[in-house]
């Protein structure tokens, strides 16, 4: 029988049961760094999760908060999936991961102005990334991304 309640009151846990699955840290990560916003987008990111699965983890994530949806307004057959505030405060956590990546594994490939300001200045990075995605940006791709904004 599947267990509907918290497994307990820690801080810890809480975070864990809202975004320990590295799925739905993969669909944050794709909004604030790949600028991603649809099932179709996200579907195509490398780590090729399921359509189940995927369907499974964003009505999670709108569910707790973490993600706001709407209908697309240039497709009204898609939806459209956005960070909320909630979701926006993930940010200096994928920074701090990514950190831990790059560090700890030899083979991560990354933008070198990233990985300049991810070891000379995360809280400042997180900062930067946080208005740019607030204001619907990303940190890879698109006009006024981070990575266009450090150089």
């Amino acid at each position: 029988m599947k267990r509907t309640g918290r497994k307990s009151r820690c801080a810890v846990n809480s975070a864990l049961e809202t975004v320990g699955d590295p799925w739905s840290l993969l669909v944050v990560r794709d909004i604030v760094f790949y600028g991603k916003h649809t099932f179709g987008e996200f579907l195509a990111s490398e780590e090729r999760i399921t359509t189940s699965v995927l369907a499974n983890r964003l009505a999670t994530l709108v569910q707790a908060g973490v993600l706001a949806k709407e209908r697309s307004a240039s497709d009204r057959r898609k939806e459209h999936y956005t960070l909320t505030d909630k979701g926006l405060a993930l940010i200096p956590v994928l920074v701090e991961l990514a950190h831990w990546g790059v560090r700890y594994d030899p083979e991560v490939v990354t933008n070198p102005l990233w990985l300049h300001e991810l070891r000379a200045d995360r809280e400042g990075l997180s900062r930067l990334i946080h208005e740019t995605v607030s204001a619907g940006g990303a940190v890879f791709r698109g006009k006024g991304s981070v990575i266009e904004q450090l150089a």
